[in-house]
C-alpha cells in the first residue's frame, strides 16, 4: 500500500542507445550492461515509451519485474492506436479501428506489472491536434471507460480542454490524473497549470527548447537542461500535490545526453529526498 504523499521521479524511459542523443558515455558506463537494471540503482520508477508503438511482449515485461527491486513503479503509455490513429496509419497502412482483440492484447502486456504490484499508472497521451470537441470527448470518454480498472493519466495538450471545466469533471468522474506538462508553449497550448482531478498527481517535464520544438527531431527537440533556477520552480509546482494525493508520478522527458536523469537528481535533493549520486559522466554533455 502506497503511502499517503508519496512521490516518484524518474526518466521517460531508460533506453537510448544510438544517435546524437545517446546516453552511454553520460548516463551509462560503456561497455555490455543491463541498463534497466542499472537505472533502477537510481531512481524508483520508470516512464514505458516503447508501449505506445506497440504493446510489449509479456515476456519481456515479466523480465522488467525481475530485473528491478521491490517498490519500483512502472508507467506505461498507452499504445498509439488507441490515442494517435493518424500515426499509427502512418505507421502501419492499417486503419485504426479499434477491436476488444486490440484491448485484451495491451492488457495482456500489462498483466505481469499489475499481477506483481509494479504498474504505478497507464498514460494516455493525446497529440496536440486532439481537440475538445464531440469527436475528441468521444475518443477520450472511451479511453477512461476501457481502462479505468488501472490508475490512469491522460495527458491532454491542446488549450480548448483547458478552457473548459466540463474537462476535470469527466476526469474526476473516472479518477484520472490530468498530466502537468511543462513545454514551450504557443498560442494553441494547454494552460500551463491545470487542476488535480484524482488521487494521485503526474507531471511530465519536456524541456523548454522552443526554438527547435517543431523543426527538430526525435532527440534534438529535447535538446533541453533546466537550470537550478528552473528546477526550483518545477519542485514548487510539484509540491502542493504531494499534501494533496496520495501518489505523485514527476517524470522526466528532456532525454538528450542524459539530460533527464540529471534533472531528475536535481529535483530529488531540491524536494529533499534521498539520492542516489549519479557517476561521474565519462563524456559531457556537450561533446559531439
Amino acid at each position: 500500500m502506497t503511502d499517503r504523499g508519496a512521490i516518484y521521479i524518474g526518466t521517460s524511459g531508460w533506453s537510448y542507445p544510438k544517435g546524437r542523443g545517446t546516453w552511454t558515455g553520460y548516463f551509462y558506463p560503456a561497455g555490455k550492461i543491463n541498463e534497466l537494471e542499472y537505472y533502477s540503482q537510481f531512481f524508483n520508477t520508470v516512464e514505458i515509451n516503447s508501449s505506445f508503438y506497440r504493446p510489449p511482449n509479456p515476456g519481456y515485461v515479466d523480465n522488467w519485474v525481475r530485473l528491478t527491486p521491490g517498490g519500483f513503479l512502472f508507467a506505461v503509455k498507452l499504445w498509439q492506436k488507441f490515442t494517435h490513429p493518424r500515426m499509427y496509419e502512418a505507421a502501419t497502412g492499417e486503419v485504426a479501428v479499434i477491436s476488444q482483440n486490440d484491448v485484451d492484447l495491451f492488457r495482456q502486456s500489462l498483466e505481469p506489472l499489475y499481477k506483481s504490484g509494479k504498474l504505478g499508472a497507464l498514460l494516455a497521451q493525446f497529440p496536440p491536434s486532439f481537440r475538445n470537441d464531440r469527436h475528441g470527448q468521444q475518443i477520450l470518454s472511451a479511453v477512461l471507460r476501457t481502462f479505468g480498472q488501472y490508475r490512469l493519466a491522460v495527458e491532454l495538450r491542446h488549450r480548448s480542454w483547458s478552457d473548459d471545466p466540463h474537462t476535470a469533471e469527466l476526469l474526476r468522474e473516472y479518477n484520472a490524473a490530468w498530466v502537468q506538462i511543462d513545454e514551450p508553449k504557443f498560442p494553441s497550448s494547454i494552460a500551463a497549470e491545470v487542476p488535480l482531478t484524482a488521487d494521485i498527481a503526474y507531471f511530465r517535464f519536456h524541456g523548454r527548447n522552443k526554438e527547435e520544438w517543431w523543426t527538430g527531431d526525435s532527440e534534438t527537440r529535447y535538446k533541453y537542461l533546466y537550470s537550478p533556477e528552473e528546477i526550483r520552480e518545477l519542485a514548487n509546482r510539484t509540491r502542493p500535490a504531494l499534501e494533496q494525493t496520495r501518489l505523485a508520478f514527476v517524470f522526466f522527458n528532456n532525454h538528450w545526453r542524459g539530460y533527464a536523469p540529471r534533472n531528475a537528481v536535481a529535483l530529488k535533493k531540491e524536494l529533499k529526498l534521498p539520492v542516489q549520486e549519479l557517476p561521474v559522466a565519462e563524456k559531457l554533455p556537450d561533446e559531439e
